[in-house]
């Protein structure tokens, strides 16, 4: 049974790298398609907020701040939704979860059959969209507690890279997933990057099979899990 529980922590840290990178699909998405705006990354568009404040490039007001404004609204929903069961992963993380696959495949037809950049509010309708399913998956990954990975900001990681590291003084404590979430999401945005100059739906139904690839992967081990423990009750109930 320990065996199985540490096979399960390392199959959600791949779970939780593989958000990661379906992140910096999205960002690269919404900053390169959609008028400079993050979905994921709302340190991002604080600052793209304040630079834009002041009249800084023409940079983009109503975006951005819907972007964080539904991001939160997402992050609120999946926080009292994922709130009602343990910690760990649960039948609400795959509701959570299915809730992210299914709302980025709906944004994907959306976006493949409706010219999102013709006007104001029909891109704004698309990175609202992107936004509140990222702060679903973000709220998700923090219940998850998978250490290090949040699956849609790596300046902390970064931080704890290199103050942790042993130029530093440190250990190099989790050097390999924080050095692996950092590349991640890197390649996620180069992956999206390259979707942008085919077709913009193309990268958020990327996304949308990543997290759906994730969602079955996560719930079926959760249901294996639950059997387990069920079967190591019952033995232990009958031992007495």
């Amino acid at each position: 049974m320990q065996k199985n529980r540490v096979a399960t922590d390392r199959l959600h840290l791949w779970l939780m790298l593989a958000l990661t990178f379906s992140t910096g699909v999205i960002d690269a998405v919404g900053y390169l398609g959609l008028d400079r705006v993050f979905t994921g990354n709302m340190t991002g568009n604080v600052v793209l907020l304040g630079m834009a404040f002041v009249g800084g490039a023409d940079l983009p007001i109503l975006r951005p701040a819907l972007a964080l404004v539904f991001f939160m609204v997402g992050a609120a929903l999946a926080g009292r939704v994922l709130r009602k069961g343990p910690e760990g992963w649960s039948a609400h993380t795959s509701r959570s979860l299915l809730t992210v696959t299914l709302g980025l495949a709906a944004v994907a037809v959306y976006t493949g059959l409706v010219d999102v950049r013709a006007e104001e509010l029909l891109g704004s309708i698309t990175t609202s969209g992107l936004a509140t399913m990222m702060g679903v998956q973000a709220a998700t990954a923090k219940r998850l507690k998978v250490a290090e990975i949040t699956t849609v900001v790596v300046t902390s990681t970064i931080t704890g890279l290199a103050s942790d590291s042993r130029l530093a003084g440190g250990t190099s404590p989790f050097w390999a997933r924080r050095s692996s979430a950092i590349a991640l999401i890197l390649a996620g945005a180069v992956v999206g990057a390259l979707t942008v100059k085919v077709e913009l739906w193309l990268g958020i139904a990327v996304s949308a099979l990543l997290s759906a690839v994730v969602t079955v992967a996560g719930h079926v081990r959760y249901r294996q899990d639950r059997r387990a423990a069920a079967s190591e009750n019952v033995k232990k109930s009958a031992l007495r």
